[in-house]
């Protein structure tokens, strides 16, 4: 299989608030066609689909953004710690949702954040086996990529633990944990 090369987590915030006079905030999810979603992979193949999930996430009600966030975990952290190509271009766009007080889904994403951060499947599996990291499509960074786009906008954590939601301030705790923060 041949894909495209890792795309870098964008450093460009995606949770910035509007001028005063302007919305509230920012357009929800803003960037997500900046991201050649066509050109990467997520583990079912191309993640042309993530955007599509994302919005659902961001707008749906409870059930629907449930439903999507179940999806867009197995395609981008499957099983709970195999991430792939596309789940660091993804990260941000998490984080986002996770801000934002009308996502229904709010502490799922946290938790699948935090399931990012965890994730050490990749590296566990080159420590045993060297080769893995010759091959052109290279897991391991993507592993690397996908946790350093987590980390990279951990400053949200503390707006996060001051929820009043206790099953959202349990998530960044355990994010905040995880991060070492």
């Amino acid at each position: 299989m041949r894909s495209a090369p890792t795309p870098q987590p964008s450093t460009g915030r995606t949770d910035r608030q509007a001028s005063p006079t302007g919305p509230a905030r920012t357009a929800p999810l803003a960037g997500l066609d900046r991201v050649p979603w066509e050109a990467i992979q997520d583990s079912s193949g191309s993640a042309a689909a993530i955007p599509r999930l994302l919005k659902k996430v961001a707008w749906g009600d409870p059930e629907t953004a449930g439903a999507a966030l179940d999806d867009l975990r197995k395609r981008i952290c499957q099983y709970g710690f195999v991430v792939e190509q596309a789940t660091a271009a993804t990260v941000p766009f998490l984080w986002e949702l996770a801000q934002r007080p009308q996502v229904s889904c709010r502490a799922q994403i946290i938790q699948l954040l935090k399931n990012i951060a965890d994730a050490r499947q990749w590296e566990s599996t080159a420590a045993v086996y060297p080769k893995l990291l010759n091959r052109r499509e290279n897991p391991v960074a993507w592993e690397r990529a996908a946790r350093q786009a987590v980390r990279a906008r951990r400053g949200a954590l503390r707006g996060l633990l001051a929820e009043s939601d206790t099953e959202i301030t349990r998530a960044s705790t355990e994010l905040a944990r995880t991060l070492g923060d």
